[in-house]
């Protein structure tokens, strides 16, 4: 019987997590007020999504960390940190995408 490796049978979230954090890069800079909202909806969705694929998976870490991620940038209950704290946390989480693509295509060569 064929076994398809994880990254196969799941399918790989490089694109998704390389968009997210290309969008909370971009809070760094003044952007209209939507736009944040808009990164703060989509953030939510993009790490529902890991969430669930690392549950999938039975990457229980992952599972908690991505839906915490969720949690925190939902935009119907807002977590109030402040713009600069806001700023360390998107250049945080950016940084842990980029480093999770980055460890995938190590695997995958």
């Amino acid at each position: 019987m064929y076994d398809m490796s994880k990254t196969q049978k799941f399918g790989t979230m490089r694109p998704l997590k390389i968009i997210i954090a290309v969008a909370l890069l971009l809070c760094l800079f003044p952007l209209p007020y939507g736009y944040y909202e808009l990164v703060r909806l989509g953030g939510m969705v993009c790490f529902a999504v890991l969430a669930y694929r690392s549950y999938q998976q039975k990457q229980e870490e992952w599972t908690v960390a991505y839906a915490a991620l969720a949690l925190l940038f939902q935009p119907f209950f807002k977590i109030v940190l402040g713009r600069g704290v806001w700023n360390v946390v998107d250049v945080a989480v950016a940084g842990l995408l980029l480093w999770t693509v980055w460890k995938e295509k190590g695997k995958t060569e």
